[in-house]
């Protein structure tokens, strides 16, 4: 029987020799599980965490069923585990909690190549801001963009653009909603653990959210708004973002995710290396939108886009962060008890922010300090001062920033 990984190596293997088009002849006699064959064929069928073989923990050991807040897995009469795909989010936390390692994330790779050999039309990248030094210390963004072309991508799209946007609709809400000490805005628009923990565990805090999607949600929908009939691929460490692309208000941004470690795969099985592209430079996105990988990057682009927006405000950006599940839960629950006095709430599902997802390639500390070398070299500090964001919304028919707080169709989501 083939393991998991087996059968996926060998689909990727077959996919990039035909085209795209994984065949199962390569597989011989070998015996496989048809559960697995389709969760590699069509990922969106399967949850975010995929159990690779029957549960082995002796009775009693229930580390990934604590270890899941959101109540996405269970043991059926057999005693073996199941997990509910309506209610995981992805954030990985029993994958780290299970002794027997047989669960992993599920995997978008083969959609993704068949796409990029036979789609109608374009397939962009959506690179996630953590990606800076992941693949390799010295491969550049523009090296990096030209590999996803010769991959077959249209085009690479630093979704750190979009997250300039979102800051500013951010700032702009902070602005209307906190004009006294006693109001606090919890941070919507980046991390889709938190945004989930809100909504499915903690329902009281809904009403502080801001209605705005996240940096990838805006990037997939602005890419199809502008190039009908496009296939966007959200690219990151994180695992919760293949959740979030499916959830039913925002399923029509982001067709497919992929995690830097699938996206290696890839180089590896089509015979690519990065690092010997040529240099496609380019630089749209401000200090605010790229420092949004690590923890309190939020917190900082907002604060200093309120600070260019209103800068005799009365009431200044009062910051407060948690970073992994467990210090999430206790901010909130500090929150919730009144002992919370900072009026912009931040929370990052994994420790370190996304520099600290589950499939990044380099420790947590390295990644941030990457993250914030590429904001210092931004040309534009906040996206108020980044010509590029204006230019943008003009092409989507927004006139002025202000009309951020009137969409309803790009940037906006209503939480429930």
């Amino acid at each position: 029987m083939l393991t998991f990984n087996e059968l996926y190596e060998k689909l990727l293997k077959s996919a990039a020799e035909n085209d795209g088009k994984p065949s199962l002849e390569g597989l011989g006699e070998a015996r496989f599980d048809e559960r697995q064959l389709q969760c590699l064929l069509r990922p969106e069928s399967c949850p975010p965490v995929v159990k690779t073989e029957r549960c082995a923990c002796p009775d009693g050991d229930e580390a990934c069923v604590r270890s899941c807040i959101f109540g996405a897995i269970v043991r059926d009469e057999h005693g073996d585990v199941k997990i509910d795909p309506e209610r995981c989010t992805g954030c990985a936390e029993c994958i780290e909690a299970c002794k027997s390692g047989k669960l992993t994330s599920s995997r978008d790779i083969l959609p993704v190549l068949y796409a990029l050999k036979n789609s109608a039309g374009p397939v962009f990248a959506m690179i996630a801001p953590a990606f800076i030094g992941q693949f390799s210390p010295s491969l550049t963004p523009g090296k990096l963009r030209s590999a996803f072309k010769k991959m077959g991508f249209r085009g690479m799209i630093e979704v750190a653009l979009f997250a300039d946007i979102l800051t500013l609709k951010e700032a702009l809400e902070f602005d209307r909603m906190v004009p006294a000490l006693r109001d606090f805005q919890i941070t919507s628009c980046c991390c889709p653990v938190w945004v989930a923990m809100i909504r499915k565990v903690w329902k009281q805090f809904i009403p502080n959210m801001p209605a705005a999607v996240s940096p990838m949600v805006a990037c997939g929908r602005s890419i199809k708004r502008l190039n009908p009939g496009a296939v966007t691929v959200f690219i990151g460490p994180c695992i919760a973002k293949k959740a979030e692309a499916r959830e039913k208000d925002v399923a029509d941004a982001v067709d497919f995710v992929l995690t830097f470690e699938e996206v290696r795969d890839i180089f590896s099985a089509l015979g690519i290396d990065p690092a010997k592209e040529p240099d496609d430079a380019r630089d749209h996105s401000s200090r605010a939108g790229r420092i949004y990988a690590r923890t309190a990057g939020v917190s900082e682009a907002v604060k200093s886009t309120l600070l260019r927006l209103n800068p005799g405000r009365s009431v200044p950006l009062d910051a407060i962060q948690a970073d992994g599940v467990a210090a999430c839960r206790q901010l909130l629950a500090d929150l919730r008890d009144g002992k919370i006095k900072a009026n912009f709430i931040e929370g990052m599902g994994c420790p370190g922010g996304c520099v600290g997802g589950p499939k990044a390639f380099l420790p947590r500390d390295e990644g941030r300090i990457n993250a914030d070398r590429y904001g210092e070299e931004a040309e534009h500090n906040t996206p108020l001062d980044n010509p590029h964001v204006l230019a943008l919304l003009n092409r989507l028919g927004l006139q002025t920033v202000e009309e951020l707080l009137e969409d309803t169709e790009i940037f906006t989501r209503k939480f429930d």
